[in-house]
């Protein structure tokens, strides 16, 4: 009898990792897309602000940046239609909790910087992103996530630090890249 109660519960753990697996591959596969999504809209406003602000000399054009997610976020809620069923997770909870997050905290300080307090904030936006990645791949498990989340964050606070000037919106240019990057990557492994 006890035999059986171990095969049992065998059986009931590898039920549980392979559904644990199961969902974490259907969460990257569909979660390549909004990398993709949102790495290419960071590289179209990322070129057209700095572009426009290079050109006129003006850095209010920096304010281009709020209509980013007012064109994101309806795009997201039509490719969520399209998402693969994914059963509620603890670790579906924790990403888009994690991700909510980074938008409030993203432009909660982007109106601060610009209506109270000037600051140096795409060191902040691109550090704050950078971790939100690197979480985000650590449920996933998910190197490329960690790597890609790594450089951005570290590599583009550093970098933002060196350049200090308009050309520092080039990072965030980098930046849409090696996320739609990782979106294709994670797409092509998860099919």
């Amino acid at each position: 009898m006890e035999l059986n109660n171990e095969m049992t519960a065998q059986k009931s753990l590898q039920l549980i990792s392979e559904t644990l697996n199961n969902s974490r591959r259907s969460i990257l596969s569909n979660g390549a897309k909004y990398f993709i999504l949102w790495g290419s809209l960071l590289v179209i406003f990322s070129l057209a602000i700095y572009f426009l602000w290079h050109t006129s000399g003006n850095p209010r054009w920096n304010l281009l940046w709020f209509v980013m997610p007012a064109v994101g976020f309806p795009i997201s809620f039509c490719l969520r239609k399209k998402d693969v069923h994914v059963p509620e997770s603890f670790v579906g909870n924790m990403i888009s909790h994690a991700w909510k997050i980074y938008c409030v905290f993203a432009v909660s300080i982007s109106v601060i910087a610009v209506l109270l307090v000037p600051m140096f904030l795409s060191f902040a936006i691109v550090l704050i992103l950078g971790m939100t990645m690197c979480f985000t791949g650590a449920l996933l498990k998910s190197w490329i996530i960690i790597i890609g989340g790594f450089i951005l964050g570290v590599g583009g606070a550093a970098a933002t630090m060196l350049i200090m000037s308009d050309a520092e919106l080039l990072l965030f240019t980098v930046g849409g890249l090696l996320l739609v990057a990782i979106g294709l990557i994670e797409k092509h492994q998860n099919k």
